[in-house]
């Protein structure tokens, strides 16, 4: 039986990064990932597969960035706590003396009649179902995509770059309701209805109808939508199976329990990834957000913690992007509704401005920022931008006012750079015309100068 000093259950995002950093911080040399797919698919890539990329060869991660890490293609099935070893289902046993369990998760797939049909998908990172599903997409025209979620959202503005017609099924009121401010939410919707994509909000799929192969869908409300294929994105599940039967305890929201330094109830195991469970950075409390960027920092923290704390995991904050149609939009942490739930008094301020400078400059668009802060602190607690493509960044920089507590004064005289290229005018830049704006109506003025 082969030993290793560190064994990695998973090789996407999060598997990859913790043997990245265990090379980093420690120079672990002796440190075998395993892999059940022969491929490691880009999580967030997968719905521009039938779109933008058009192949699924096309988004695929390296092997090379494991360095010298090896790599074994097999599905661990067991984890031996007491004799630190893992075994495989070709019957092969690795030891260990450190492991990372970063095993992803699976598609939910929602107690819907007929969910079993063909035609009826879902998005496995598997290359082999995608590399069907691309055939299977082929000629086809009518598509009803379940969940107005980021995934369900995504798939259906790729298929229908291929000129599919699609329609949208959300049982919330709105698509994106979760985790976006109810204004993006609308914008998001709007987006899409623009490029001619059919959104039903409100309403959830009751049955998936056909004899053997997916012909329609009925909604809650008695409509049926016809379609030849049916497309499941409503969110994920934490994969916890060989956690749980190894006896690792798993918190409220499904994911295996971990501490501030992602160590799971055996000092020896970490978790981290869509398996760990998450916890939110304003109130502890565990959060169900699941994001490779979050993985890819919890694998930090864990490669870092392998011997002894170092990095602390202070919390999840969640940083969301997507672009939908011609509109891209970003948020970070609470929307000013989630903020008011947990007992916060938010006072939002907003600012829009053309996203270069003069607004003549070629391809210059409107770009909007609005600021969630509290008013007794004065703290930033979240944010959202549309609808240029740098507000990916802009989401991270808000991230970043949150965890350093930024209040509204320290936003107001952030020193920022610009350039007409590249940012706003430095009269009208988005970000400290928000806090500015928000701060003004903390002291009473309803305008900044």
């Amino acid at each position: 039986m082969e030993k290793y000093e560190l064994v990695i259950i998973g090789g996407s995002a999060a598997g990859i990064q913790a043997a990245m950093c265990a090379q980093k911080h420690h120079g672990l040399k002796d440190i075998l990932v395993i892999r059940m797919e022969e491929k490691a698919m880009v999580p967030c890539g997968i719905p521009y597969i039938y779109g933008t990329l058009g192949a699924v060869e096309k988004n695929i991660m390296p092997d090379k960035l494991l360095g010298e890490a090896k790599l074994k293609i097999g599905e661990a099935v067991s984890i031996d706590r007491k004799g630190k070893t893992v075994k495989l289902k070709d019957g092969s046993e690795v030891g260990y003396n450190k492991l990372v369990i970063a095993t992803g998760s699976n598609p939910m797939q929602p107690p819907i009649p007929g969910i079993d049909k063909k035609g009826v998908w879902f998005a496995w990172k598997n290359t082999d179902y995608l590399e069907e599903l691309a055939k299977a997409i082929d000629g086809v025209g009518d598509i009803v995509v379940i969940g107005g979620g980021f995934i369900g959202l995504e798939f259906a503005d790729e298929c229908r770059k291929r000129g599919h017609r699609i329609t949208v099924v959300e049982l919330l009121e709105h698509c994106l309701q979760l985790v976006c401010s109810t204004d993006l939410c609308l914008r998001a919707e709007e987006a899409l209805k623009e490029t001619g994509i059919n959104i039903i909000t409100g309403n959830g799929v009751k049955a998936i109808n056909g004899t053997d192969k997916a012909t329609s869908v009925t909604l809650q409300s008695g409509e049926q939508i016809p379609c030849d294929m049916v497309i499941i994105g409503i969110g994920v599940v934490p994969n916890v199976k060989l956690a749980k039967d190894a006896g690792l305890d798993i918190g409220p929201t499904g994911g295996i329990k971990v501490d501030e330094f992602q160590r799971t109830t055996d000092p020896n195991i970490f978790a981290v990834g869509d398996c760990a469970e998450k916890y939110s950075f304003f109130n502890g409390l565990p959060v169900p957000v699941r994001l490779a960027s979050v993985a890819t920092r919890e694998a930090k923290i864990a490669a870092a913690n392998l011997y002894q704390p170092q990095w602390r995991n202070i919390g999840t904050i969640g940083v969301f992007a997507t672009v939908m149609g011609d509109s891209a939009m970003a948020m970070a942490g609470l929307t000013d509704t989630k903020a008011k739930e947990l007992g916060y008094d938010v006072v939002v301020g907003e600012a829009q401005a053309a996203s270069k400078h003069p607004g003549t400059m070629p391809e210059a668009h409107p770009m909007r920022v609005s600021l969630a802060f509290d008013r007794r602190s004065g703290k930033i607690l979240g944010g959202c931008a549309c609808c240029t493509h740098a507000v990916g960044e802009i989401a991270n920089i808000i991230a970043a006012a949150i965890v350093n507590g930024m209040t509204m004064e320290q936003i107001a005289m952030f020193p920022m750079g610009t350039h007409p290229w590249l940012t706003a005018s430095p009269l009208a830049y988005q970000f400290t015309d928000a806090a500015s704006n928000a701060l003004h109506k903390v002291k009473g003025v309803t305008q900044v100068a």
